[in-house]
């Protein structure tokens, strides 16, 4: 449906539009059954009829947007949270090394080649944003994408430099072509990034090219039992991760409907990483020159720092090319004869040996439509819990299921081609992550400090350089 103003995005929300029709009272009682049969008849103390009620109908609707339903999502739970508690390394048997890829450098022969490849075939692209958080953590009391780019232009906003980079696009590269966008919201964003769309009206682009959808939320857990947090008949939700994207993609007919209207590549991007329009021309070319069907934007990847590593896993009946998260890839290195110091720096550059993952990524529409059609996109999951004690059965706080998007090359076929192409940080990696004191902690440790200031003297620094080079 669409919102009342002529000039709103399509708005398809990822919760009403699975929403089932109201259970009747012998449909209540089989829903009471099954949270009973997945452990949680806790739920149900000491509520009046009414919260009752109201848990009941709360947990139709997540039986209806669960995969597997309540009884599977616990199941997984159980299954991941028992892993965690017997320290089950989830590589077990993989033995990584460095993946194939392309590193370019702004300024020479091959980037421009490839980036003249990228703008030819960007007429075919199109774009999907995952702006499902808050800035709470930064300081700032609003929606990641309404972040203000510069202290000289307080009034521009990250979404509105995303819009126009793509009307840029659209103008110069894809004359008589619209250049579809997609945005991810959760239950957080939602409402203010329609607000801000509606406000500014789309920052000038078409009502009917942009896309927005809204996640739904997980039960969080007390305990290795995947005992749901509740109270007072409400169980308690969180963010399942953007690894949802897939999913939402392709249940709202969103991959289909840009197959069909010529889209071939899908680029996906970050809510507040400003510089990353300077490079994605070239990282499309990339992947039609070597017919990629995933393409990581990678940077050079400072040992220890939080971000993942693209790496390539071989295993006895498979090899993938995938993301390690940061957390995870210290001790899977440690594990091998050739990486037996961990997470640490070639002596030659200064930088881990392994590609740093932006979650940038370029896919090819035909294979992520097939896969999508047979998978559905649900990638797998993962759980992190912080246990009270070394008893590891209670959580400090209540935990969830989470996904993430770079996962997806776990569903492909073994045939699919997978790479990356690494470029300078300065080009095409500068978010908004930390607050003014723990961004002074990280640079202190000699770790990039990704803060609302350190982004915009980067988004001013590589224009100059961008300036120079084009011999102003």
């Amino acid at each position: 449906r669409r919102r009342g103003s002529t000039s709103s995005p399509l708005f398809v929300p990822g919760s009403e539009k699975q929403r089932r029709a109201p259970h009747r009272e012998g449909s209540m009682a089989d829903m009471e059954a099954t949270l009973r049969a997945a452990g949680q008849g806790h739920l149900f103390e000491g509520i009046t009829d009414a919260q009752h009620s109201a848990l009941l109908a709360q947990a139709t609707e997540l039986e209806a947007q669960l995969p597997g339903g309540i009884k599977g999502y616990v199941q997984t739970a159980r299954d991941l949270l028992s892993n965690s508690d017997k320290g089950v390394n989830p590589y077990e048997g993989l033995t990584p090394t460095v993946p194939d890829g392309v590193k370019l450098q702004v300024g020479t022969s091959a980037f421009d080649e490839m980036e003249a490849l990228g703008l030819e075939a960007v007429k075919d692209a199109g774009f999907c944003l995952v702006a499902g958080g808050l800035g709470e953590r930064l300081g700032y009391n609003g929606i990641k994408v309404r972040l203000p780019l510069y202290i000289a232009e307080r009034e521009r906003v990250f979404l509105q430099l995303y819009i126009e980079h793509i009307l840029e696009l659209q103008r110069t590269h894809a004359p008589g072509r619209t250049l579809p966008l997609a945005i991810m919201t959760s239950d957080d964003t939602h409402n203010l990034t329609l607000e801000l769309l509606e406000e500014f009206k789309n920052f000038g682009m078409a009502a009917d090219q942009i896309t927005v959808m809204k996640q739904n939320k997980v039960p969080a857990m007390l305990d290795s039992a995947a005992r749901f947090s509740g109270k007072d008949g409400i169980i308690n939700t969180k963010p399942h991760g953007h690894g949802d994207i897939h999913t939402l993609l392709h249940q709202h007919g969103v991959v289909k409907a840009w197959s069909k209207a010529g889209v071939k590549w899908f680029c996906f991007f970050q809510d507040t990483n400003g510089v990353v329009f300077r490079s994605l021309p070239a990282v499309l070319g990339v992947s039609v020159s070597h017919k990629l069907d995933v393409n990581s934007l990678c940077v050079p990847r400072t040992p220890g720092e939080a971000v993942g590593a693209i790496c390539r896993l071989t295993g006895q009946d498979k090899v993938v090319t995938v993301n390690v998260e940061y957390n995870q890839l210290d001790p899977l290195l440690r594990s091998t004869t050739s990486f037996s110091n961990g997470d640490v720096a070639d002596p030659d550059t200064g930088f881990s040996p392994f590609p740093g993952n932006i979650n940038c990524l370029v896919f090819a529409m035909e294979r992520y439509q097939t896969t999508l059609e047979s998978t559905g996109g649900g990638v797998k999951e993962f759980v992190n819990p912080k246990y009270k004690d070394s008893a590891k059965k209670d959580f400090k706080s209540p935990t969830r299921l989470e996904c993430m998007m770079q996962d997806f090359p776990l569903l492909l076929p073994p045939e699919a081609s997978v790479g990356f192409t690494q470029m300078d940080r300065w080009v095409c990696f500068s978010p908004v992550k930390n607050n003014v004191v723990d961004a002074a902690a990280k640079a202190k440790a000699g770790l990039p400090a990704e803060s609302a200031g350190t982004a915009e003297r980067d988004a001013f620094d590589a224009n100059a350089k961008l300036l120079r080079l084009a011999g102003v």
